[in-house]
């Protein structure tokens, strides 16, 4: 908010504004939504407690996303260092990439999805619900690649008490190949 009393960080609400006008052309034509999921779904759930420097979408229209994402401002940028699947645009201090045709391999339920309105703009965009960040995090914890993400799982569960505890439990368990279940996210350090 311009009264500097936003959750938020200035740069994620730009993104997520410029992220649902992106959405809005999407539906306007028929398609589905593009879905947050990573660490901006996590900046955005933590009010920026937690940040990222980059917006992750799924999305099963990928040719049709970057289509929208170029009509928008954004540019694919080339050179070494540059992954092929990113976008930036000039005007924002996160890039965006698109990480795959469905969130978490298609096993999200789909009808728990938010749409929600970042502050200061009509169009609404979708995100994971906060159990399936929580899921994914407490995964990738129990993958040994990422053990930072138990700190991440550990920030959205104690920021979310009214979380769905049977939906989570289960999530993790799927997630994680049945090694961790609601009981193991980590205390909040």
């Amino acid at each position: 908010m311009a009264d500097g009393t936003s959750p938020w960080r200035a740069e994620l609400v730009a993104g997520l504004r410029l992220l649902a006008r992106v959405s809005e052309a999407m539906h306007r034509r028929g398609l589905p939504r593009p879905i947050l999921v990573g660490g901006a779904a996590v900046e955005y759930y933590t009010a920026s407690a937690l940040m990222t420097g980059d917006i992750d979408l799924a999305s099963p229209v990928q040719p049709e996303l970057e289509e929208e994402l170029r009509a928008h401002g954004f540019v694919r940028p080339g050179g070494p260092g540059h992954t092929p699947f990113g976008w930036i645009h000039p005007d924002l201090q996160l890039g965006v990439e698109i990480v795959a045709s469905a969130p978490l391999g298609g096993s999200v339920d789909q009808t728990r999805l938010r749409l929600v309105r970042p502050e200061g703009e009509a169009a609404p965009f979708r995100i994971l619900p906060v159990e399936d960040m929580i899921a994914d995090r407490m995964g990738q914890l129990a993958s040994g690649a990422a053990p930072e993400m138990g700190e991440q799982a550990a920030v959205l569960f104690a920021l979310h008490p009214d979380l769905d505890r049977v939906y989570l439990d289960r999530r993790i368990r799927d997630e994680s190949c049945g090694d961790y279940g609601i009981e193991d996210i980590p205390a909040v350090r």
